[in-house]
């Protein structure tokens, strides 16, 4: 088959989980003979360079879209600019992903152009987004609702929400992850000191929905000698980052690293003592399948799209309660490290990518 794929930023890129998943998808559906070409937006990358304007990666066709860099109108211009292209592409199927993006798929619809959506989490939720932004990101979700051929969901809280909002039946497929052997703390200890077992982490875009701010005030009033490393860049959130960089100015256990990706980011995962995901809205956590994955001791807000993944195998405290999540803190690092064999097992079971890729084929066929 012929695919785009419309929604993210740019690939290859860890900037997001829309990004991962576009990747993980593109890469595998290049190799088992399908032609895939990924709308790119061109602009500034969150680690702070410029995206590259590559032609083609790992067999996927790369389109890059001009867009503006003011966040509130990037990923407007960049859905209709894409979709105009695409629709010259001879597609026989173009998959847009996230709600945003999605405002654009009445127009391949009505041309009579095979359209999936999947909705990566219910976005105009999130904190950051407010007045026009939020009033696109709903038209993008109710413009899939009413025109996709199939829409991927992956939660069953966003397959119920869409059956009792709209009255449409969704596809729950849940995102894959990638397992990485054990490295060890090579580059982190050379970059921040860090040592096996020694931090916390927390690894995410730094957003309110994140709730950064919570893990921040409870690990302050925590006794402990261990580390707090935030991992993640800011995404359209300047003030949120400097007010949290207030917050943990006074506390010298606290290690910012800015964006991380590669190496530094796998030993980051395989030697934390615990990871920890605070959040108040997420859509499918890759980043807690990721930490699950390497065998990390996990803490997580007991919201719903949270509590799926983690299954039991880690640890919940009630979502935005500072009090209950030092308490768990201080449960958890005054405990001995548990073996997680079977955690592991548990995510290389249920959450494979080309396992993913191959049911994600199939919806296309139909």
């Amino acid at each position: 088959m012929k695919i785009a794929m419309i929604g993210h930023k740019r690939i290859p890129s860890r900037e997001g989980g829309v990004e991962v998943v576009v990747e993980s998808l593109a890469v595998r559906m290049a190799d088992m003979g399908h032609s895939v070409t990924a709308y790119n937006r061109r602009g500034k990358h969150v680690s702070g360079g410029k995206s590259v304007k590559t032609k083609e990666y790992k067999g996927i066709r790369i389109k890059n879209v001009p867009t503006f860099e003011n966040g509130k109108l990037n990923a407007v211009v960049y859905s209709a600019i894409a979709t105009f292209l695409a629709i010259f592409g001879r597609y026989d199927v173009i998959h847009f992903h996230a709600e945003g993006p999605c405002s654009m798929l009445w127009l391949p619809h009505f041309l009579g152009i095979h359209t999936v959506a999947t909705i990566h989490g219910l976005d105009w939720r999130r904190a950051k987004w407010g007045g026009f932004a939020t009033k696109f990101l709903k038209f993008g979700e109710k413009t899939a609702a009413k025109y996709a051929d199939k829409i991927i969901v992956l939660s069953e809280g966003t397959k119920d929400y869409f059956k009792e909002t709209y009255g449409r039946e969704t596809v729950f497929l849940p995102n894959g992850v990638d397992i990485h052997e054990y490295l060890p703390p090579e580059i982190i200890n050379e970059k921040y000191g860090l040592q096996k077992d020694k931090y916390i982490l927390f690894l995410a875009r730094i957003v309110p929905e994140k709730g950064l701010h919570y893990l921040i005030e409870a690990f302050s009033e925590t006794d402990t000698d261990i580390k707090l490393v935030v991992a993640g860049g800011a995404s359209h959130t300047a003030g949120y980052e400097e007010e949290i960089r207030k917050m943990a100015a006074s506390d010298n256990r606290i290690i910012f690293t800015g964006f991380v990706e590669g190496d530094e980011l796998w030993e980051l995962y395989h030697n934390c003592r615990l990871y920890v995901l605070p959040s108040d809205v997420e859509g499918m956590p890759l980043t807690l399948l990721e930490a699950m994955g390497c065998g990390c001791d996990c803490l997580v807000s007991d919201i719903e799209t949270v509590k799926s993944v983690e299954n039991g195998y880690g640890h919940t405290f009630k979502s935005g309660d500072v009090r209950d999540l030092k308490e768990k803190l201080t449960e958890i690092l005054n405990s001995s490290v548990k073996d997680k064999t079977e955690q592991i097992k548990y995510i290389r079971e249920n959450y494979s990518w080309d396992n993913v890729t191959g049911k994600t084929v199939e919806i296309y066929k139909e």
